[in-house]
């Protein structure tokens, strides 16, 4: 079983927010495929399903992002899911607006959510797609900036970056991260 984990806040507050870019795509992407996101009876909404005999699960935790590693655990240990089928999509200060990065495994880069799902897995061994929000704030504003708004201008080009991303998620849900890095690298290329 594989499973996207989006990282966010939860609440009408924070839907906009730059922190809330992991939770922006999820709903892109299930949108993109009509898939419904239903509670659970954990801290989090999920939609289950399965590719081409591959079962997948997607999971959009209903905590703040601090808390993101307590349902992370909870989804796994449920589950029954590698850790290398975890992919986590995330928010990162230090790409610009309209980048993201695929990578297999990594620090927490100074996120508080990937801190607390690092140190519930007790592991850095999972697959995450960062989501460039930018990084235009001053010296001790940065959490400011995080759950600061995307204006509109920004959020045309982040629903592009999301246009990008939708068959590149659907491929790990196929082919897990190496066939996602693989249609990443391709869709590079062309």
């Amino acid at each position: 079983m594989r499973a996207i984990f989006a990282i966010g806040n939860k609440g009408k507050r924070y839907q906009l927010n730059r922190h809330n870019a992991g939770f922006l795509l999820l709903d892109m992407f299930s949108a993109s495929f009509n898939f419904e996101l239903l509670p659970a009876k954990g801290d989090y909404y999920f939609f289950k399903s399965s590719s081409n005999n591959n079962p997948f699960l997607l999971i959009k935790p209903s905590c703040y992002v601090n808390q993101s590693g307590v349902v992370a655990r909870q989804v796994i240990d449920q589950f029954s899911i590698a850790i290398n089928d975890f992919l986590v999509l995330v928010d990162d200060i230090n790409l610009n607006l309209g980048q993201f990065r695929i990578r297999k495994s990594g620090g927490d880069g100074g996120h508080n959510g990937l801190a607390s799902i690092i140190y519930a897995l007790g592991s850095k061994n999972f697959p995450r797609v960062r989501i460039g929000v930018g990084k235009e704030f001053t010296n001790g504003s940065m959490a400011e900036h995080v759950l600061s708004n995307f204006n509109e201008i920004e959020i045309i080009e982040l629903k592009n970056t999301f246009i990008q991303l939708i068959p590149i998620l659907e491929q790990f849900l196929i082919g897990g991260i190496d066939g996602m890095l693989d249609s990443y690298s391709k869709s590079k290329n062309v």
